[in-house]
């Protein structure tokens, strides 16, 4: 029996998997790519006359669905001048996620990047494979990433949204699993978390792709190796030759399988896969505390950062040019926050509803009440929709900021507004000039309208 060079058999090609007292069990191993049926004859000569090349039908859907990317990333509410950054991970005790014990890297990793990737410039997804679900239960995967999700993090369903988080990604952190494999053949950069051969036939597409990918240092700052591994990115050409040899004719090929099988006429029509569906709006909701760093390059303008819980002071001030000025600092809290300590020493408070949640009350009295209930807080904000905001300050001015829905977190401006306020600009000059703000590179302008 071939191996993987330490005595383990090949997955998925070796007789214990495919043959059942010396006879295969299946009467068509579907293969997507010649270079399969070779390692196949080699590793269970047995199984070779039961393989038949039918490409593969999920690649497919997802080369389908390039065309709607845009869409995709509006669902996980990603902004202009965002990244999206995809972490999956396999069933596997080797695997990112690992067997649930404390030494795993994902469980601690995905606090890590809340806290030193910008918020405003990241937008962070997680897709983890259903048998971790099963195995541990969902609940406790939910206890496990708790932490990460108030942060902002989203947590896809492993059945029905990963592969449309793949279409809309930047960049993936992921394993040996076969989510970083498709990515890789999307042409999406790949930073391997964890990386075991075992198992792995060595020979195999899926082991080249794991000796060369890109390595995930988890004790170096991780905002330097995501930048780097964006700038620096050429994608492998591997997985995109060696995922499927017929892309887009799985349909086709895999019917003429499948009626040959069961010994009737294929249907006239064309044969055809489900499209993607379009996921269910998951825009973040950042309930941990943000730690802003802002500062004023020039009248009217506010370049700032927002850094979800971190665990140390953020590195890396934000970016503005001219006469920038020092760096501030204040804390914006969610109303739901978990921590009520937060909530007291919050220069900003905020929160997401809808402009008629009779829960609530209007936009202006919700602003009123939290300025009432914590003395400490300088401004309050409720967002009302991706563009819209509504502010009340300690001094007592109504304002409203508006942007395209695309541009930064209206929350984001509600912070760049108080710390415009708070370096000396006036009201008034905002509601005349409006405030321009900058995270990163993009930059978002805001108008700015008295109310009341």
């Amino acid at each position: 029996t071939p191996d993987t060079g330490s005595g383990a058999p090949v997955f998925g090609m070796s007789p214990e998997w495919l043959l059942a007292d010396g006879t295969p069990i299946a009467d068509a191993m579907v293969l997507s790519h010649p270079e399969q049926l070779v390692r196949l004859r080699a590793a269970c000569p047995s199984a070779a006359p039961t393989a038949v090349l039918g490409g593969d039908p999920c690649f497919d859907r997802m080369l389908a669905a390039r065309p709607h990317r845009d869409r995709f990333r509006r669902v996980l509410g990603v902004r202009r001048g965002q990244r999206l950054l995809v972490l999956n991970s396999t069933w596997n005790p080797e695997s990112l996620f690992g067997d649930g014990g404390a030494e795993d890297l994902l469980p601690s990793l995905l606090p890590r990047l809340t806290g030193e990737l910008p918020a405003d410039e990241y937008r962070l997804a997680a897709v983890l494979h259903p048998n971790i679900w099963h195995g541990h239960g969902p609940g406790q995967i939910r206890a496990w990433l708790h932490r990460a999700r108030r942060g902002g993090l989203a947590l896809l369903d492993p059945l029905e949204g990963w592969r449309q988080a793949l279409l809309a990604a930047d960049a993936v952190i992921g394993d040996h699993g076969s989510v970083s494999y498709y990515a890789a053949a999307l042409g999406v950069p790949v930073l391997l978390g964890a990386a075991p051969l075992s198992g792995l036939d060595p020979r195999s597409p899926v082991a080249e792709f794991v000796r060369t990918a890109p390595r995930l240092d988890p004790r170096a700052p991780l905002r330097r190796q995501v930048e780097s591994l964006l700038d620096g990115h050429r994608p492998l050409p591997g997985p995109a030759a060696l995922t499927t040899s017929a892309p887009g004719e799985s349909a086709a090929l895999l019917r003429k399988v499948f009626y040959r099988l069961i010994g009737i006429p294929e249907p006239p029509w064309p044969a055809l896969l489900d499209p993607l569906p379009l996921p269910p709006y998951d825009p973040p909701l950042r309930t941990a505390p943000l730690r802003v760093l802002t500062r004023l390059p020039r009248a009217g303008e506010v370049a700032l950062r927002r850094f979800a819980e971190p665990v140390h002071e953020p590195a890396g001030e934000p970016p503005g040019e001219g006469s920038a000025g020092d760096v501030a600092a204040h804390l914006a809290v969610h109303e739901d926050t978990a921590d009520p300590g937060a909530a007291a020493s919050a220069d900003v408070i905020f929160r997401y509803g809808d402009a008629a949640d009779p829960r609530l009350g209007p936009p202006a009295n919700w602003c009123a009440e939290v300025l009432a209930r914590w003395p400490h807080c300088a401004l309050a904000a409720y967002v009302t929709g991706p563009g819209d905001c509504t502010v009340r300050t300690r001094a007592g001015d109504l304002l409203r900021l508006t942007a395209a829905p695309s541009a930064a977190d209206p929350a984001a401006g509600a912070s760049a507004l108080h710390a415009a306020l708070a370096g000396g600009t006036a009201p008034a000059e905002l509601v005349a000039d409006g405030l321009t703000v900058r995270t990163g590179s993009t930059a978002h302008h805001f108008t700015v309208t008295p109310l009341g």
